[in-house]
């Protein structure tokens, strides 16, 4: 017998705002409440009557594997907030589509293989040897705000080397700024054309063009130089990336790949990092056993990228942060045609999100969800699950291509920090909104205490 197809339920909401209020005040507790309340495609509206817009969501494991792989081709990045994205970072390898995507991700995708990002390991540790030399003597450090100093000098370093100092001033000034005029112009229904001089739009102006200029003063240079590419930064490699195929990128190309790479490349690893010291200071045995494999597998010596692998019970740790708080919370595509999900009809046209904020919370694949255990990523525990009941770096042909070199970054300097210090949590919850990427609302401070002194 045939199946009917209907439309997803969703929240009534209020008589005339519908869900908006709910969706801007948390948007994720939104989204888990629709799940919890009307299952795992669900339809939302938000906004006046002649404004209205509607939001499906997406929640199983097989529907975001449906949206974001097997039919990936109908969901598209055309939604408003990725348009607004687009406009203040660039048509890199996050916004782009179609055809400059492909010719993209070909070019960039030689300089993102395990043993070219595997290079950049002394590098990474340098920059948490200095953050670890500056902690000297602290009595308490707010783990979250730390892990973001350290992943975009890192990142910044990689990137622009020598110039480090210069583009890291620049990004910590502007990155707040520009974020913030993004997300709040990507989820409202009416907006100023940006030419108009409204504060926000100024604000946000000064620091694009701030931010603009310096990458374009180091781009300028790199394409410049004429020298052996090998052991240089990433930069200069990207300059230099061509193929009879695709030519190379120019240099309003390369722009905004080093801001695609800025923005996705340390604020998404450092939530993971930031969550995984929260979370381990939080559980003391778990931390334990954490600092336990560290010592063995290290006996003291700075971790290189051949020890990755030697420390599955750290990257085990990490997971589970990215499961708890996912650095990209939720995913917006646009549907081009309609398409049946988990026996409902989503319409062409619509806004669709995944959200492994929700799938990462859902009771079919997470017993008791909320708990933090490591031991859900043991291989045996990771193949029993759906392949999308945990996907924080996204999945199908648009998946995160810096996806090892995250790993590489969190799991290296999580040792490092393990190896110092013992950490103790000061801020037991860490209130935290969906921005460009996931944000915390408030410290997450944490006691140290260097390993091995007396209590």
């Amino acid at each position: 017998m045939a199946t009917t197809e209907t439309s997803p339920p969703g929240p009534a909401g209020l008589p005339l705002l519908g869900s908006l209020l709910e969706l801007r005040s948390d948007s994720l507790a939104a989204f888990l409440r629709a799940q919890r309340a009307h299952g795992d495609v669900v339809r939302l509206t938000a906004g006046p009557p002649g404004l209205r817009s509607e939001l499906y969501g997406v929640f199983s494991a097989e529907g975001a594997q449906q949206v974001l792989a097997t039919d990936s081709a109908d969901f598209r990045k055309d939604n408003a907030f990725y348009q607004e994205v687009r406009e203040s970072f660039g048509n890199g390898l996050l916004t782009s589509q179609d055809a400059d995507y492909l010719r993209q991700r070909r070019l960039v995708q030689p300089l993102f293989t395990r043993r070219r990002v595997d290079g950049y390991a002394s590098a990474l540790t340098d920059e948490t040897s200095a953050m670890l030399r500056r902690w000297d003597g602290a009595q308490a450090v707010d783990v979250l705000d730390e892990m973001t100093r350290l992943t975009l000098r890192a990142v910044a370093r990689i990137l622009f080397g020598v110039d480090v100092d210069a583009a890291v001033d620049v990004v910590e000034r502007s990155f707040p700024v520009i974020g913030e005029y993004v997300l709040r112009r990507g989820f409202s229904p009416l907006n100023p054309p940006r030419a108009w001089p409204t504060p926000a739009n100024r604000r946000a102006a000064a620091a694009t063009d701030e931010l603009y200029a310096v990458c374009d003063r180091i781009v300028e240079e790199r394409r410049a130089q004429k020298s052996d590419a090998e052991g240089e930064d990433l930069l200069t490699l990207l300059a230099r990336a061509e193929s009879a195929e695709d030519g190379s990128l120019d240099a309003s190309e390369l722009r905004d790949q080093v801001l695609i790479f800025l923005l996705a490349g340390h604020e998404t690893t450092a939530t993971s990092l930031g969550f995984a010291l929260h979370l381990l200071a939080l559980h003391p045995e778990e931390q334990t056993r954490a600092r336990a494999e560290v010592a063995r597998v290290l006996d003291g010596r700075t971790p290189t990228a051949a020890d990755l692998d030697a420390l599955p019970y750290l990257t085990m740790v990490l997971k589970e942060a990215m499961r708890l708080y996912p650095a990209a919370p939720v995913i917006g595509r646009r549907a081009v045609r309609a398409t049946a999900i988990g026996g409902h009809t989503i319409p062409a046209g619509a806004d669709v999100i995944v959200a492994p904020w929700v799938t990462h919370r859902h009771p079919l694949y997470w017993k008791d969800p909320e708990r933090f255990d490591p031991e859900r990523f043991t291989p045996e525990a990771e193949k029993a699950r759906p392949r999308y009941a945990w996907f924080p770096f996204g999945g199908g042909p648009r998946a995160c291509i810096g996806q090892h070199f995250s790993m590489l970054e969190s799991v290296l300097a999580l040792a490092m920090v393990l190896q110092g210090y013992e950490l103790t949590a000061v801020d037991r919850t860490v209130p935290v909104r969906a921005a460009i990427t996931l944000r915390p609302a408030g410290p997450a401070r944490c006691v140290l205490t260097p390993v091995g002194r007396a209590r």
